[in-house]
């Protein structure tokens, strides 16, 4: 919010005012008029009797006025008394009572009279009277005895002084006595009870006057009040009578209201208009009566109404006639209710209607002079003529009194005089100069000349051209130098001669000239006007709401005219900020750190210039977690329940939005605070389920959007009583730890579910299915019972009680449980193998009979290896591999198995003590598969036209191999690939010469191996054959020729760029990336043995044709240009559970014709031997 205010506009009506008296009515100093009274004594004026009277009485006239006193209406000859003294060019005068007068010998009505020869002003008639402070009158004060529940009222009675005083109660140590709706203070001074009780009783009631003309308290005798009890009363009667007496002591009763003050049921109240009216009702009961007001006939008034005292007083502000009429009381509590009706009739004093005023006329002139005043009742009118009543003063033929008005005719210089207008009634009375100066002058402009108006633009100007002469002169404003007369709704003419712009614009700057002119003369005067542009806030604070101990700035930017030089302050709550160095004022900003509760509050922004001001204003709020809860207090406790109530900490401006509650155990669990429950914020009082045998303690916690409060302190502690237990122990099972034994455990009951003390178990079993009865122990408070001698693995009936010193819990429920498990005594019969292909085998087998299991049938184990390699016929390491199937499954499927291989398998039933025996072991095998890669490719020999390849069989032939395929074909020099020839090779080679080839040729070859299933995986190598000697010596000769200079040079060049060439190769091969010539081989290479890749449609690395995975990147053929295909392990990790296996819960094999891939072979496409500088220099033929 911003508000602004243009210094001008809110001096406008100042400025008018003093306008208007500036007028002719005002006549300049230097003129003669008669005496004006500008400074007097109030009419009632109370002194100090200690320190000297000063009787103030001051005037102006030319010539300077002289000054005389009456006293009690006789004239005060001042010259006669030695204590009194008249102030030099004054008429005030100083009594002397510190210097042995005494105050009480000039008490009186004092009036003062201003002379000169123009005409004399008197003062109001001014009361003196001294400050009067008595002391108490002594008196012997019994002490009150009153009973409970009764009224009460302790008498005051001040010493009566000059002016009241001021009453208060307190006690001996100058505390204040607490007051409330039950017991307060009268307007009289007395102390009301409206019913006493206990707490009531003491010996220091003290009554206090201060007196504060004189800064004095006087203090009355202390009054003593005793309140007795019923029962202390029945107490004392019975020591007192015999067994036979009866006594009407009767318990404290509840009584409907009576009014205490004011007495009756109607009572008169009179005030005068524009005092405060007080009204007031006391009220005796019990319970306490409640105050309520109402106005018979009418509404109170709005704005003007306020209820004082616990709304006992009832007071109206600036009361006029229309507040008179019936004002009703009404006390009432439960019982009943009571009132009074107070009339009020509002009476007046006079007040002004039309006060008169100076008149200044020219001879022979006319003119009224006007005095009127209302009151009630009506006020009469005189007047006097310089202090004399008008009928005995001196004639003057040009005046005539018309009742409040005397009208002048032809006045001439003579007819100057000071008049005064009396309206009196019975409550009081006015008194008012005016004079009627008679003058002949030209006009004069008494405001500054070249006076510079400064304003805002789009506020009132107000231009100032205060005059005087008589005859009244007329006045006109001009603009500019040769400016025409100003006219028109734009401009506001006053009759002090102001002229009003109501909305300055800029371009209303300029000089103005006002004219004053009369019958005796002419004059003017020019004023300077300046119209700014006004001062804003463009950027104003902002709410804000910042957690406590945080930082919060807000900011205030702004915009004025650039010749004026505005200054900023900040307020917090319309005061300054305080002397904090957390608050730093920036040029346009206030920050705030480390923010407190205190800083909560309204920030404003004032900008200030000599011309406007503009103000905005930001609330902080403070927010942090909820104060904690106090004032805990426990009530309606029951066996099993009690009510918990508390007061709210403050919620620190975020509202609370629940309560937390919790309980310590102090029998159980001292110090150990649990959750109990939590209710809405709203609620302060909560019904709480307990427990027996349970010492009860009780906090709550306030919860609000920041956080939690701290914990409140505990509340007071509650012991419930002992009772059987509600309930039995939970999660009871029953499960044999050896074949012949039966556990039962339990989950004990905690410390205040046992109810009471001696807490124990009764633990009871039955073999079930059986006609026994129920074995039963008690046992200590334990969670577990061994029953021993139990047959193998049979169903028992379970249950187990609660019980302590009080009795038993209601009846447990009944758990099924076993005794001990023994090992299964059969293996499973009738196991098949059923080969799905090379690498996956499903087995099936018949269920044992459950009563050989001998426990909980946890599923079949199925124990497999393999025996030996058919194509290699060569034995390995037996590694025997598990599969598990859950439940009573009867089928499984094996995966990973390796093509063209024998295998052994068995099954075993599990249950929870183990395995039982295991089947026969049942052989099967698996058929053939495709090859594995090669284990190498390795070339030699290279000559002109012919190359020596050799190789190795593949490391998991997978079956009969039944030949070797080869593909090869040439790469030229800008790396396009040739055409691709194949050549079968039969099984039993292992090297092979190939002939015809092109001399200095790079060529890439591809092999793999086959069996009768299809090919294997391919491995890949390149080659070159050397270069032709012709040329070889064609290049000698050329050297030769290339010993001349220039030939030398340019060979250099070529060298250090081709090894420049070598090295970004080299590193490039190292690091693993694809050089040119294997992206030309890549997009040349054979589209039947180079899969597609899947992410984007390029070729990808030679892979495994099983499962199509690319090779990894970066891999080598070792340095004898061999490539091995790395070993493969069957794996069982994605399979089953157990040792290796995973299964569903219905013992179905997850992913079961999944079998996991081999490992990725080597990469063999690239050659891992570096280039030689012939092979590069190859490349480029």
């Amino acid at each position: 919010m911003m508000k602004k205010k243009s210094l001008c506009a809110s001096r406008a009506s100042l400025v008018l005012f003093l306008c208007q008296m500036i007028s002719s009515l005002d006549v300049p100093l230097d003129l003669s008029q008669p005496p004006t009274i500008t400074q007097q004594s109030p009419k009632d004026y109370i002194v100090d009797p200690r320190e000297n009277i000063v009787i103030q009485c001051e005037a102006k006239g030319k010539p300077p006025p002289s000054f005389s006193w009456t006293r009690n209406g006789t004239h005060f000859d001042i010259d006669k008394d030695a204590q009194v003294t008249m102030k030099p060019n004054s008429g005030t005068l100083v009594i002397n009572i510190m210097n042995g007068g005494k105050a009480e010998a000039y008490e009186g009505v004092y009036q003062c009279t201003a002379r000169n020869e123009r005409g004399a002003a008197i003062s109001n008639n001014i009361v003196i009277r001294p400050s009067r402070s008595p002391l108490w009158t002594k008196e012997k004060l019994e002490p009150n005895h009153v009973r409970e529940g009764d009224s009460l009222v302790l008498h005051c009675r001040p010493p009566v002084g000059l002016p009241p005083p001021i009453i208060f109660w307190m006690d001996n140590a100058f505390q204040r006595l607490p007051q409330s709706e039950r017991v307060s203070q009268g307007l009289n001074g007395d102390l009301y009870f409206s019913n006493v009780q206990p707490e009531d009783t003491r010996e220091d009631y003290i009554c206090y006057a201060r007196f504060n003309h004189t800064q004095t308290i006087q203090q009355k005798q202390p009054i003593s009040v005793k309140v007795f009890s019923m029962d202390s009363l029945n107490d004392t009667i019975a020591a007192n009578l015999s067994d036979t007496d009866i006594y009407g002591a009767k318990p404290v009763t509840e009584r409907q209201p009576v009014l205490l003050t004011p007495t009756g049921s109607t009572s008169t109240k009179v005030e005068l208009r524009g005092n405060v009216l007080l009204l007031e009702c006391i009220a005796a009961g019990l319970p306490t009566p409640v105050i309520r007001w109402i106005k018979e006939g009418g509404e109170l008034p709005a704005n003007r109404t306020f209820f004082e005292n616990f709304k006992k007083t009832l007071k109206i502000t600036d009361v006029s006639e229309a507040d008179s009429g019936n004002y009703k009381c009404i006390a009432r509590n439960t019982l009943g209710s009571a009132h009074h009706v107070i009339s009020v009739t509002v009476k007046a004093a006079p007040y002004w209607i039309t006060a008169p005023r100076n008149l200044v006329l020219s001879p022979g002139e006319h003119g009224n002079l006007i005095c009127r005043a209302n009151g009630n009742p009506k006020p009469d009118i005189s007047w006097l003529a310089n202090g004399v009543p008008i009928a005995i003063a001196p004639e003057d033929p040009s005046r005539k009194v018309d009742g409040d008005t005397i009208i002048f005719s032809h006045v001439q210089e003579r007819s100057s005089a000071v008049y005064q207008c009396n309206a009196s009634n019975e409550y009081g009375y006015l008194l008012a100069n005016a004079f009627v100066n008679v003058l002949a002058e030209p006009p004069r402009i008494l405001t500054p000349a070249n006076k510079l108006y400064q304003v805002i633009a789009d506020s009132p100007a107000l231009l100032d051209c205060a005059y005087f002469g008589s005859p009244k002169p007329e006045i006109e404003w001009f603009k500019g130098v040769k400016g025409s007369i100003l006219r028109g709704n734009e401009y506001v003419f006053h009759d002090n001669g102001t002229l009003e712009i109501p909305v300055a614009q800029k371009d209303s700057t300029g000089t103005y000239t006002c004219v004053a002119r009369n019958e005796l003369g002419k004059t003017q005067n020019e004023v300077q006007l300046e119209v700014k542009d006004p001062t804003m806030i463009i950027k104003q604070p902002e709410y804000k709401v910042i957690q406590r101990y945080g930082q919060v700035s807000f900011e205030c930017i702004i915009k004025h005219d650039s010749t004026l030089s505005p200054t900023v302050i900040w307020l917090k709550d319309n005061d300054e900020l305080p002397d904090d160095e957390r608050f730093l004022v920036g040029k346009d900003n206030l920050t705030i750190m480390n923010v407190t509760d205190k800083d909560d509050g309204t920030y404003t922004c004032i900008v200030n210039t000599t011309l406007d001001s503009v103000s905005a204003s930001a609330v902080l709020t403070v927010v942090a977690r909820p104060n904690p809860p106090f004032d805990l207090e426990l009530t309606g406790q029951l066996e099993r329940s009690i009510e918990l109530s508390w007061i709210p900490g403050d919620e620190n401006n975020s509202p609370i939005t629940s309560f937390v509650i919790e309980y310590e155990d102090g029998l159980h669990e001292p110090g150990v605070w649990h959750y109990q429950t939590e209710v809405p914020g709203t609620q302060t009082t909560v019904q709480l389920k307990l427990s027996p045998y349970v010492n009860y303690s009780f906090r709550v916690i306030a919860v609000n959007e920041i956080g939690r409060s701290q914990p409140s302190e505990p509340s007071e502690q509650y012991l419930t009583k002992s009772a059987s237990p509600d309930e039995n122990p939970s999660n009871v099972q029953g499960i044999g730890s050896e074949p012949d034994n039966l556990v039962i455990t339990w989950e004990s009951l905690k410390g205040f579910q046992s109810n009471g003390p001696g807490l124990q178990y009764k633990v009871s079993w039955r073999q079930k299915d059986v006609d026994d009865e129920w074995t039963s122990v008690i046992v200590a408070n334990v969670s577990k019972y061994i029953v021993s001698g139990t047959p193998t693995f049979v169903p028992y009936e379970i249950k187990v009680q609660a019980l302590n010193d009080l009795g038993y819990a209601p009846e447990p429920s009944v758990v099924i449980g076993h005794s001990g498990e023994d090992l299964p005594m059969v293996a499973p019969g009738n196991v098949q193998v059923f080969v799905i292909n090379s690498t996956l085998a499903k087995v099936h087998w018949d269920p044992v009979p459950l009563k050989t299991v001998r426990g909980h049938l946890q599923g079949y184990k199925v124990y497999y290896w393999k025996v030996q390699s058919l194509s290699r016929r060569s034995r390995r390491h037996v590694e025997k591999k598990i599969l598990t199937f859950r439940g009573n499954k009867t089928v499984g499927m094996l995966p990973g198995l390796e093509p063209y291989s024998s295998y052994k398998l068995n099954v075993r039933v599990v249950n929870g003590k183990g395995e039982g025996p295991a089947s026969p072991d049942k052989l099967f095998r698996t058929p053939e598969g495709v090859p594995g890669s090669p284990s190498f490719l390795k070339i030699t020999n290279p000559t002109l036209d012919s190359l020596t390849l050799e190789w190795g069989s593949p490391t998991h032939p997978n079956g009969v191999l039944t030949s070797y395929i080869l593909k090869f074909q040439p790469i030229n020099n800008t790396h396009e690939l040739g055409p691709l020839v194949e050549i079968r090779i039969p099984a039993n080679e292992s090297s092979l010469i190939l002939k015809n080839l092109n001399y200095s040729t790079r060529y890439k070859f591809y092999f793999n191996a086959q069996t009768s299933v299809g090919s294997g995986n391919q491995i890949t190598e390149e080659a070159v054959t050397i270069m032709d000697e012709g040329k070889m010596a064609m290049a000698s000769r050329q050297v030769d020729i290339a010993t001349q200079g220039w030939f030398i040079g340019l060979m250099c060049a070529v060298a250090l760029l081709i090894l420049i060439l070598l090295i970004v190769c080299f590193i490039r091969r190292n690091k693993g990336g694809k050089y040119p010539v294997k992206e030309k081989e890549d997009a040349h290479a054979d589209p039947e043995i180079q899969p597609m890749k899947e992410d984007d449609g390029t070729f990808g690395e030679y892979s495994d044709a099983e499962d199509h995975k690319p090779l990894k990147k970066g891999s080598r053929t070792p340095s004898d240009r061999t490539v091995k295909k790395e070993d493969s392990d069957d794996s069982l990790v994605d399979y089953g559970e157990g040792v290796n296996g995973q299964f569903n819960e219905d013992g179905s094999f997850i992913g079961q014709y999944s079998g996991k891939k081999e490992k990725e072979p080597a990469e063999g496409n690239e050659s891992s031997e570096a280039p030689s500088p012939v092979n590069a220099m190859n490349s480029f033929v």
